[in-house]
C-alpha cells in the first residue's frame, strides 16, 4: 500500500513538473522561434515574433533581447529611425554594463549609417569619458573612425585608427586617400590663372579649351580698348571674357569636387566588399 501512495506521489510530481514546464516554455519557444527567424536573415517576420512575445509577456526577461534584435533587423531594413527607437529600448532595459555598451554601440552604427555623425561622436565622446568604459578605447576609436570614413573625413578618420595602432589596416588606408584626393581650395586658387585649375585636376582638354577662349576674348577686349571702340570692348569684356573666366573657376571646382566623390565612392564600395573586419 506504501510503495502504491509513493507511485501515486511521484506520477504526481512529474506531472506538476511538466504542467510547469509546458506553462514556460511557450515564450522561450516563441524567443528562439523569432531569433531562428533573425538568424535566417527573415528580418520582417523576426520583428513581428518578437513584438508578439512583447505584447504576450508580462515579465521583462526578453525586453532586452528582443528589442535588440528587432533594432538589428529594422537595421537590416535600412529602417533606421524604427531601428533606433528599438535599441534606445534594448539600453533602457539592460541588466550590466556590457549590455548597456553594446545597444549603445549599435545605436552609433546606426547614426554613421544614416550620416548623422554630429550624433555618432557625441555618443562615441559620452563611452569615451565615462569611467565605466575605460577599458574600451580601442573599440569606441575604432568606430569613431568609421564615422569619419561615412562623413568624407579622411584625415581623422585616420588618426582614429591610428590610436588604435600606428599602423593600423584603415589608417593606412584612409591616409593613403586623403593625400590622393584633390584640394577644392587649391584648384579655385590655381584657376586664377584660366587653366590651371583644371590641369591640376588633370582635366587636361578642358585646360587647354579655358585657356584658349581666355585668350582670345582677352585679346579681343584689350585690342577693342586700343582702338578707342570702347562700347565693344564693354560688351566683349562683360559678356563674353568675364563668362568664359568665371566659367574657367567653376570648372576647376567642380572638377576637384566630382574627381573627390568618385574616388570616396570607389574606397566605399572597396571597403564594402573586400574589407572583412566589422563594419557598420
Amino acid at each position: 500500500m506504501i510503495s502504491v501512495i509513493k507511485i501515486f506521489f511521484a506520477f504526481l510530481f512529474i506531472w506538476i513538473g511538466t504542467v510547469t514546464l509546458v506553462a514556460q516554455n511557450p515564450f522561450e519557444d516563441q524567443f528562439n522561434y523569432a531569433r531562428q527567424l533573425y538568424d535566417e536573415e527573415k528580418y520582417f517576420d523576426a520583428v513581428t515574433e518578437f513584438k508578439r512575445l512583447l505584447f504576450f509577456y508580462e515579465g521583462d526577461n526578453y525586453n532586452y533581447k528582443s528589442n535588440l534584435l528587432i533594432g538589428l533587423s529594422y537595421k537590416e531594413g535600412a529602417k533606421f529611425s524604427e531601428a533606433i527607437q528599438h535599441l534606445t529600448l534594448a539600453e533602457l532595459n539592460s541588466k550590466n554594463i556590457d549590455e548597456v555598451f553594446i545597444a549603445r554601440l549599435e545605436i552609433i552604427k546606426v547614426n554613421i549609417l544614416r550620416r548623422t555623425t554630429g550624433r555618432a561622436l557625441t555618443l562615441l565622446d559620452s563611452l569615451q569619458n565615462d569611467l565605466k568604459f575605460t577599458g574600451k578605447s580601442d573599440e569606441i576609436n575604432y568606430w569613431r573612425g568609421w564615422a569619419y570614413i561615412f562623413s568624407d573625413d579622411w584625415e581623422n578618420a585616420s588618426s582614429s585608427f591610428s590610436a588604435i595602432q600606428a599602423n593600423h589596416q584603415l589608417a593606412v588606408f584612409c591616409d593613403s586617400l586623403d593625400k590622393d584626393l584633390y584640394s577644392v581650395q587649391l584648384a579655385k586658387i590655381l584657376s586664377i590663372v584660366p587653366g590651371a585649375g583644371q590641369f591640376y585636376t588633370d582635366e587636361y582638354v578642358s585646360g587647354i579649351i579655358s585657356i584658349g577662349w581666355n585668350v582670345l576674348w582677352g585679346y579681343l577686349t584689350i585690342n577693342a580698348f586700343m582702338e578707342d571702340r570702347v562700347f565693344d570692348g564693354l560688351m566683349v569684356g562683360t559678356l563674353l571674357w568675364w563668362r568664359f573666366y568665371s566659367g574657367n573657376l567653376q570648372n576647376a571646382e567642380k572638377f576637384a569636387i566630382e574627381k573627390n566623390l568618385e574616388k570616396t565612392n570607389a574606397s566605399l564600395r572597396y571597403l564594402q566588399y573586400y574589407y572583412f573586419g566589422n563594419k557598420p
